[in-house]
């Protein structure tokens, strides 16, 4: 067998593999984050890094503020490997805060500013964060949590900072027209400003790809957030395992790409391929502050150039839906990516009608920088699938008993790579739970790989509902429900039946008011075996969402399972460990 033969017999995958992509990334090139952000300030310091409310920052400008927050932290005595918690949704002073912390080769702690006191606490706590940087309008919990965290400094940051007179108008917005500000003292905390008048120089570091970059905490979904600990080389190496995959295919327009940042920097998700893609190709990140204000957020499309725009399956079906949407240009757009939770494909249908362009589907997880699998850049249409995996990353599917699953039957979805995490905080049996003794990390998703080699996601292990001994997963069945014109978004879970085990239970939010759950149900029906069809359907007003779009099912079956007097999470004990 030839060295190529049993690279295919490993990874079938790489067959179909584009003629320019490489099976391998140069593991001994891989730079580490302080690198890419040290090299976007030395090759590209005129052009745009951040854009916000209309103001522009080139990289020279990013690199002074900065160096400004890096000397600020060593004068205040922070040590190299010292983790510093940012707390902002996409606003100018985050980006900054963060490369000013990366390249002093500090830990950043990424901070979800739509955390109650009590998860701040437990998240500070965690993580050991001696600084917090965080948006003033989120001041008010960060006072509530005070007296139950050991903090050394609190620098509050405002939404116009760094943006120069246009500033003074958005923060005179934020905080008297918006109200965005609730009352709060913390008479010990810095501004920014304060911090950015720092004139010392700060001191070279010398940041190794062993070192922190993130501890990059997990949603909490399914119990206590840990921290998943990622390398300065597992980011690295995320990064050019997506530049890999994706130069071959695109086109570097005369101004560089700018690409739409709705999805926050603190998730992985935006943080890895929005922030730190553009940053590795000397791009602009088109900062939206405010994802949910589908009003501002189109307003804001139409009057600004982008080639890229990355997204969950809920603010594209939001923005396709919304009735300006067809004042926006998309004549320049590159490509659109999607991740972070399935595609739905009549979502996906409806904004290839829009703008031309089909949604490249990707696949990641906190724990792996995120990515691990994207489809072909030159797809012509939606595919359903998450596609290839990228360059230097295994996969394999396996059954409950650990054994490989054949091409076509489902399991749990593992990965091994340079981009997985190094494990989890401080949590060594979780560490060890959450991989294989062959070093594949267990996502707990259930994928099944095709006869072409790419994988499509069927469920999260935990979402699957169990009728009577057969497996429903709701992606499929929310994608079904999708599918029909008079429903905006919907959710799927599985409650308790004395008869079934379970049945399935349908959150579905109305486009058009006069639907029944009738109709609903004869439309399931169609297109859907009969233990697969809702049993319920409730009618809402929205669904709950984490701030990142994803829909949390978790929040639903709680809320059912308490109706009926039943423990939360009760009905987890019927499916697999995973």
């Amino acid at each position: 067998m030839t060295s190529r033969d049993a690279l295919l017999a490993a990874r079938p995958w790489l067959e179909f593999y584009p003629a320019e992509v490489p099976a391998e990334i140069d593991l001994a090139a891989v730079p580490t984050v302080a690198g890419v952000i040290e090299r976007a300030f030395r090759d590209y310091p005129d052009r745009a890094a951040f854009e916000s409310f209309g103001k522009r920052l080139s990289y020279a400008e990013v690199e002074r503020a900065a160096r400004r927050i890096t000397a600020w932290l060593q004068q205040r005595g922070y040590v190299k490997g010292d983790r510093i918690a940012m707390m902002m949704p996409n606003v100018m002073a985050y980006p900054v805060a963060m490369f000013g912390a990366l390249i002093g080769g500090y830990a950043v702690v990424n901070v979800n500013p739509l955390y109650t006191a009590r998860e701040l606490v437990h998240q500070i706590k965690d993580s050991g964060a001696r600084a917090l940087f965080v948006l003033e309008n989120f001041g008010a919990t960060v006072e509530e949590a005070l007296p139950d965290l050991r903090l050394d400094d609190v620098v509050l940051c405002a939404p116009g900072d760094l943006l120069g007179l246009k500033g003074h108008v958005v923060n005179f917005v934020s905080r008297h027209i918006k109200k965005g500000v609730k009352p709060f003292s913390l008479p010990r905390a810095r501004r920014l400003s304060e911090v950015l008048a720092t004139t010392a120089p700060a001191r070279p570091v010398t940041v190794t790809g062993e070192d922190i970059a993130f501890l990059q905490y997990t949603g909490g979904t399914t119990g206590v957030a840990k921290g998943a600990v990622l390398l300065h080389r597992n980011v690295g190496a995320n990064l050019q395992q997506c530049t890999a995959w994706i130069d071959p295919f695109l086109d570097e327009p005369p101004q560089g790409h700018v690409q739409v940042a709705a999805l926050p920097f603190y998730h992985i998700y935006g943080l890895t391929c929005c922030c730190l893609f553009m940053a590795a190709r000397g791009g602009c990140c088109l900062l939206i502050t405010n994802p949910r204000d589908i009003d501002g957020f189109v307003k804001t499309l139409r009057s600004s150039r982008f080639t890229i725009t990355t997204g969950v399956n809920t603010l594209y079906n939001a923005l396709a839906n919304h009735p300006d949407i067809g004042k926006v240009d998309f004549s320049q757009l590159a490509y659109a990516n999607a991740g972070g939770m399935a595609m739905q494909q009549a979502v996906a249908a409806h904004w290839k009608q829009l703008t031309g362009r089909p949604v490249v589907e990707g696949y990641g997880l906190s724990e792996t920088s995120p990515v691990v699998s994207i489809n072909q850049m030159n797809l012509k249409d939606f595919s359903g699938t998450i596609g290839l995996p990228v360059p230097s990353t295994e996969v394999v599917v396996r059954g409950s008993d650990g054994q490989d699953m054949p091409l076509g039957e489902p399991g749990e979805l593992c990965v091994r790579g340079p981009q997985i995490m190094a494990g989890y905080w401080q949590r060594p049996e979780e560490t060890a739970k959450a991989m294989t003794p062959d070093g594949y990390f267990r996502t707990g998703d259930v994928a099944i790989m095709l006869p072409n080699g790419e994988m499509k996601i069927v469920d999260r292990m935990k979402d699957m509902v169990l009728v009577s001994g057969f497996n429903v997963y709701p992606n499929e069945v929310e994608d079904v429900l999708a599918m029909h014109p008079g429903v905006l978004e919907a959710a799927v879970i599985g409650v308790p039946d004395a008869h079934s085990g379970e049945i399935v239970r349908a959150y579905v939010v109305r486009k058009d008011q006069t639907l029944t759950e009738a109709a609903l149900r004869a439309h399931c029906r169609n297109l859907l075996t009969a233990y697969k069809v809702p049993r319920q359907v409730m009618f809402c007003d929205s669904l709950p969402k984490t701030n990142v779009g994803k829909v949390l099912r978790r929040v639903l079956r709680d809320q059912a399972l308490a109706e009926i007097g039943a423990e939360p999470h009760a009905m987890l004990a019927q499916l697999p460990s995973s």
